[in-house]
């Protein structure tokens, strides 16, 4: 994975998780929340796997935020 994707992905998965964190979830909360699995969550926040639209688009709802918000200046 070249270093400019990984940082976008690190990014995101840091804006994922700071909104996590303010719904006081943990991420087995999110997974049972949102019908994921807890281990893909901690993939995402940590930058280690690509995010589709479709799970993107489960995640922010869950989050109570919209894609373009998660995805705003990356």
């Amino acid at each position: 994975m070249s270093s400019d994707k990984h940082a976008l992905l690190a990014q995101l998965g840091k804006r994922i998780r700071t909104l996590r964190r303010g719904r006081r979830w943990t991420q087995t909360d999110m997974a049972v929340n949102l019908d994921m699995n807890r281990g893909h969550i901690s993939d995402i926040e940590t930058g280690k796997r690509e995010v589709g639209v479709i799970t993107l688009q489960i995640i922010a709802r869950g989050l109570r935020t919209t894609m373009s918000t998660l995805l705003k200046g990356l």
